[in-house]
C-alpha cells in the first residue's frame, strides 16, 4: 500500500489536520520516492527499523520487508490516521508506535530494552534534523545505518569535505562516526505541503571501529576552532594546543579549521591529550 496525494489529502481532511509548519510537517505524496528510499536502504527481512516522524505513515507502509519497526511520532493528532494507515497496510502488528519527543529520548536507555542492530529510515522534520542526527550518531551505536530525507543545506553540511564552505562541526562529527553521502535529490513537489527548499536523501554507514580519542576534548576543540574559522588554529586554540602538539600531529599551526580532515582533528585531539599544551 502506497499513499499518493489523493490518499494523503483524504486522511488529513477526515481527521481535520492542518500540517504544522512549526513542527516541520511535510508529508510524502510520491510513491516513487518511497520506493527509491527503500531500495537505497537495502532493507532485508531481518532488519529492525527506527522511523522518526512517521506522520500519517506514507513511508512506514514502505517498510513492509522489515522484521520490526518503531515509529516515534511527536504530534498526538497524527496518531489516529497513522494507526489507520498501518492497519490498512497490514503493518500494525510489526510496528511499535511511540508518542514521544525524539529530541528528549535517552538513546542508551531506549535501546537497552531493544537489542540488536537497527536501521534508521526517516523523512525528518526540518526543524530537528541536524541535532537529532548528531544525537543518534553520538549515543545510539545500535543504529548502524541511516537513510534520511533532510533539507539540502543540512545534507550538504553533513557530507561536506575539507576546504569547502559547508564543512564544519556537523561534517567532522558525522564523518568521525560514519561514512556520509548524498544519494539522491528530492524536489519540493513530492511533499504536501510543498516546502520552499529542496531536500536530499542522506546516507550514513557507521564505522565499525572509529579511532579512539577523548571525544569531549575533540568536540571542544571543534567548537573553538570553527567558532573562529577565519583564524589560524595556533591562535584560536592557544591554551589548548601548542607548537609541540601541532608538530606531534603533523599539522601546520597556520592551518584554519576548515583545512583539517576528520583524521587531522583526531590526531590534534590525541596530541592535545598527550601534550603539555605549550604556548605558541
Amino acid at each position: 500500500m502506497m499513499l499518493g496525494i489523493t490518499e494523503v489529502r483524504s486522511l488529513l481532511d477526515r481527521y481535520s489536520i492542518i500540517p504544522s509548519r512549526s513542527l516541520g510537517q511535510n508529508f510524502v505524496i510520491d510513491p516513487n520516492i518511497i520506493r527509491k528510499i527503500i531500495r537505497l536502504a537495502e532493507l532485508q527481512s531481518e532488519d529492525q527499523v527506527l522511523e522518526i516522524g512517521p506522520g500519517i505513515g506514507a513511508l512506514t507502509c514502505g517498510l513492509e520487508e522489515a522484521k520490526r519497526v518503531i515509529a516515534i511520532e511527536f504530534d498526538r493528532y497524527l496518531l489516529p490516521p497513522l494507526k489507520e494507515t498501518l492497519q490498512e497496510a497490514e503493518m500494525l502488528e510489526k510496528t511499535e508506535i511511540l508518542h514521544a519527543d525524539a529530541m528528549e529520548i535517552k538513546w542508551e536507555e531506549f535501546f537497552s530494552t531493544r537489542p540488536g542492530n537497527w536501521k534508521m529510515i526517516s523523512n525528518l522534520p526540518y526543524n530537528i534534523s541536524s541535532t537529532l542526527l548528531l544525537n543518534i550518531l553520538d549515543h545510539a551505536p545500535q543504529v548502524t545505518d541511516l537513510l534520511v530525507m533532510v533539507q539540502r543545506e543540512v545534507g550538504e553540511r553533513f557530507a561536506a569535505g575539507p576546504g569547502t564552505a559547508s564543512y564544519g562541526i556537523p561534517s567532522v562529527k558525522a564523518q568521525y562516526w560514519s561514512e556520509v553521502s548524498i544519494v539522491g535529490n528530492v524536489p519540493p513537489k513530492v511533499f504536501f505541503p510543498a516546502p520552499n527548499v529542496d531536500s536530499v536523501m542522506l546516507k550514513f554507514s557507521r564505522r565499525l571501529d572509529p579511532e579512539k580519542v577523548d571525544l569531549e576534548l575533540m568536540w571542544r576543540l571543534l567548537k573553538i576552532g570553527f567558532g573562529q574559522r577565519r583564524k589560524m588554529l595556533r591562535k584560536s586554540l592557544k591554551g589548548y594546543i601548542g607548537i609541540a602538539e601541532f608538530n606531534s600531529a603533523g599539522l601546520d599551526p597556520k592551518s584554519r579549521p576548515q583545512d583539517l580532515t576528520v583524521n587531522d582533528w583526531v590526531s590534534l585531539a590525541i596530541a592535545a591529550e598527550n601534550g603539555e599544551h605549550s604556548e605558541n
